[in-house]
């Protein structure tokens, strides 16, 4: 069967490359001489050889007297656009005998695949685009779309997995990133890195972020997340300029809960900020997700206070102390979830390098924040009581998780009866966090003797990092 490189085309659904730019929403333009470009105007198109086809492959004459025109189908293909939960996208369906590829990699007969800017659609043969880029592992069950997060161990990308177009993330980790810790060899970091992320993947609670493949390369680790449609609270508390305080109460709960259930696995999260908690749903009151990726452990001291200098605004003081060497016990994730609480009921961290008169890393390890009535009048005393209790320097004094859900502001019945409804619906079957089982686990390295695994959370965005609101 003749195989022919002309029969391509390429999808743009950029704006500014459209022809007719009023009614098509996107434009396929020929690779080979045998095609013609096309706008894109309606929802759905057949394309094939077939005369009620909307693209009819004989009409063209070069193409219909070619040796392999037989071997498309009648109805080769299906395009069509469709608004979904994650935003407005164009699928292809492949229903050909002899297939259809994007980028080279086969769809599948009756599969779906997302199609993006700049995509290659070609038929009957393989031109291998994206070959080098992604690993055959990942592109044969997923297609890699664009990016939504960078960080300083990767990126992470939208994707979806083929056939059913499921929405998940993957974050992809460059293992030549890691640095090298208490002497060991960099080549001997990455199978440490996946005895970790093991653990995550074990990891089951409604408000973790669920690991649902990991794809270990020699140079790149592919971490498969779900997929999650509501954004960050960092956005959400933006938007909305500050959290209504009983909406606050609901998603606070699910964080405290969230870190409760990774505390009492041994692990310590350690990076806790609005960018690393998830919301389901764009809903007032919705399902929370705190991020939790497990490579920071492989990370020195020194890199990983690096990676802390954009967003100090969240660290303990003991951490600031120590430079980011010393030994930390589960107090430090309380410290952060202080300030998270903070932010959402107020707009604005209680630190910040806008403050002149103190640098930053002061007001941090002094404790120096403070409530002004402007921006706390419709704040209940019992929420800025909480925030006093996490947010004390010594450690030993902060206020536990277990303490914190037994505080008069968190133990109102109805934020709890509302969370534990998002949290466990009737149609899901799982157990609550209190019924499932310890896990006990060790590192390689023999470090963090209390069995207590340091997991640095998601990565932030390049592309948004503006600040909350100034109180000024």
């Amino acid at each position: 069967m003749a195989t022919q490189e002309v029969t391509e085309f390429q999808f743009s659904d950029d704006e500014e490359s459209l022809i007719n730019k009023d009614t098509s929403w996107g434009q396929l333009l020929p690779l080979g001489m045998h095609f013609c470009a096309i706008d894109l105007v309606k929802e759905k198109y057949v394309f094939g050889r077939g005369d009620n086809c909307d693209y009819c492959f004989g009409n063209f004459g070069q193409l219909k007297n070619h040796p392999s025109f037989l071997s498309y189908s009648n109805n080769h293909f299906i395009l069509t656009r469709e608004k979904t939960s994650t935003g407005t996208f164009t699928f292809l369906e492949d229903i050909s005998s002899n297939g259809t590829f994007i980028n080279g990699v086969k769809v599948g007969k009756f599969k779906k695949q997302v199609l993006n800017n700049n995509d290659e659609i070609s038929f009957l043969h393989k031109k291998n685009k994206d070959g080098d880029q992604f690993p055959t592992e990942l592109t044969e069950n997923y297609t890699i779309s664009k990016m939504i997060g960078r960080g300083a161990c990767g990126e992470v990308r939208l994707a979806f997995t083929k056939g059913t177009c499921r929405a998940v993330a993957v974050k992809i980790v460059s293992k030549k990133k890691f640095s090298v810790k208490n002497g060991r060899k960099q080549n001997q970091i990455p199978n440490n890195v996946m005895n970790e992320v093991q653990v995550m993947k074990d990891l089951k609670h409604p408000c973790i972020i669920k690991v649902e493949e990991v794809i270990d390369t020699p140079d790149t680790l592919y971490i498969v997340l779900e997929y999650m449609k509501g954004g960050e609270l960092f956005d959400r508390v933006v938007t909305e300029g500050k959290l209504e305080e009983a909406s606050a109460k609901v998603l606070f709960y699910q964080m405290v809960v969230a870190v409760k259930y990774l505390h009492e696995q041994g692990i310590t999260h350690r990076d806790l900020k609005p960018e690393n908690v998830l919301l389901s749903s764009e809903e007032r009151e919705t399902v929370v997700k705190v991020t939790d990726f497990g490579l920071s452990k492989f990370v020195d001291a020194n890199t990983m206070l690096k990676t802390f200098c954009g967003t100090p605004t969240y660290l303990a003081p003991e951490i600031l102390l120590t430079v980011g060497s010393g030994k930390y016990t589960k107090a430090i994730d309380c410290w952060s979830l202080g300030v998270i609480l903070f932010i959402c009921l107020a707009g604005y961290p209680p630190f910040s390098d806008e403050y002149k008169d103190m640098p930053l890393p002061q007001q941090i390890v002094k404790g120096r924040y403070s409530f002004p009535r402007e921006h706390w009048k419709g704040v209940s005393e019992t929420a800025i009581d909480l925030i006093k209790k996490f947010l004390k320097v010594d450690p030993e004094k902060r206020i536990t998780l277990e303490q914190a859900l037994n505080h008069d502001w968190l133990k109102d019945e109805d934020t709890i009866a509302k969370a534990q409804r998002l949290m466990y619906p009737v149609s899901v079957n799982m157990l609550p966090p209190h019924n499932q089982k310890k896990r006990s686990h060790q590192s390689s390295s023999g470090e963090n003797s209390n069995d207590e695994t340091i997991v640095n959370g998601g990565e932030n965005p390049s592309s948004k990092r503006s600040k909350f609101p100034s109180m000024a």
